[in-house]
């Protein structure tokens, strides 16, 4: 039974995936470059719901038309995550894949922004051995700590990158792994049906939801096309000593959580999931998952965020809508973010 409502925070005119609430509060959102070459990439949510680009016009001035005319490395390609830190910085992460397809050399990436003063303080850039050609970079969280990100890259063959933000020194571990990987007999379905691009592919991404618990100790990953959810202490995440088959080995299965896209961990410890085949939120409490809200507003609930009040955010990616599944579709996808009212 739904237990909560939505609360519309904006409406946008392009295909919004990721959102993230700072410690003050401010709202930031990103338009990744899957159908349309989105003008822009990174943005803050201003008030009444209009949109900023971030941190600036300049790092928003990719075009894929003008390619051979702006650097990859200092501008937006095709972004997919942002999160803020909770110590004064936005992170974005760029797989730079427009369309999820060829990766554009030099342009995948995770870049540091102070949120103090909204300017650019590192880029940490990925090569092929992070970022080869056929992956996508998805989502990012960050450890408690402040040393350690962690990213589920959701491409061809899909695995966990691991990143020492001291060193900026990244690896891909659990590469090929089955946790990592997409689940053979999962079709995902939405509105009862099997969605399927034009030509007649399924909907085929490997691990893509990444969520960490609170005290860091506990990182948790589900494939998209998939249904099970699995963790892992970070701590072995972060022993080199261990081969590839010790790691493995070290994955746990925790449970069904059905189809999904986002997941996140709130101060409370429960799990949201974003239940896309039902245009729902789940959350999961130790075994039990049950709906919060089920809303046929939430085409495609995509991507969590908590902001300092405790309040959960989510973003509606209509990914279903998308011109990737019915060539008449206009290019350009509105979408909406929300903010989950929970009940007594």
């Amino acid at each position: 039974m739904s237990t909560a409502a939505l609360h519309l925070v904006a409406a946008f005119e392009h295909q919004v995936t990721g959102v993230t609430v700072s410690e003050q509060g401010r709202i930031f959102v990103n338009f990744p470059r899957w159908t349309e070459d989105a003008p822009v990439s990174v943005a803050e949510v201003t008030e009444g719901g209009g949109l900023r680009p971030y941190p600036d016009e300049e790092w928003n001035a990719w075009r894929n038309a003008k390619k051979n005319e702006v650097s990859p490395g200092n501008h937006w390609v095709c972004v997919q995550s942002v999160v803020a830190d909770g110590r004064g910085s936005l992170w974005v992460l760029d797989p730079a894949a427009p369309a999820q397809e060829r990766v554009v050399p030099g342009g995948p990436k995770l870049v540091q922004v102070d949120l103090a003063s909204d300017r650019v303080v590192r880029t940490i850039s990925f090569g092929e051995d992070v970022a080869p050609q056929g992956s996508y970079l998805n989502d990012v969280r960050f450890s408690p700590d402040g040393r350690h990100a962690y990213i589920t890259e959701s491409g061809a063959r899909g695995a966990i990158v691991v990143v020492e933000l001291e060193s900026g020194a990244a690896r891909r571990v659990l590469d090929g792994h089955p946790s990592t990987q997409l689940e053979k007999d999962v079709v995902v379905k939405v509105d009862g049906e099997p969605l399927r691009r034009t030509d007649g592919r399924g909907v085929e991404f490997t691990a893509d939801g990444i969520a960490l618990s609170r005290d860091g100790r506990h990182l948790y990953w589900q494939a998209l096309t998939g249904r099970t959810l699995y963790r892992v202490e970070t701590a072995a995440l972060h022993d080199r000593a261990l081969s590839a088959a010790a790691l493995g080995a070290r994955v746990e299965r925790v449970g069904e959580n059905g189809v999904s896209d986002g997941l996140w961990i709130d101060a409370g410890g429960r799990m949201y999931i974003s239940a896309l085949e039902e245009n729902a939120v789940k959350v999961r409490e130790g075994d039990r998952v049950e709906v919060l809200v089920r809303d046929e507003r939430l085409r495609w609930p995509d991507t969590f965020s908590e902001g300092p009040d405790g309040a959960v955010y989510v973003t509606a990616s209509h990914i279903q809508d998308m011109q990737w599944f019915d060539e008449d579709r206009p290019l350009a996808v509105p979408t909406e973010l929300f903010r989950i009212e929970r009940g007594g």
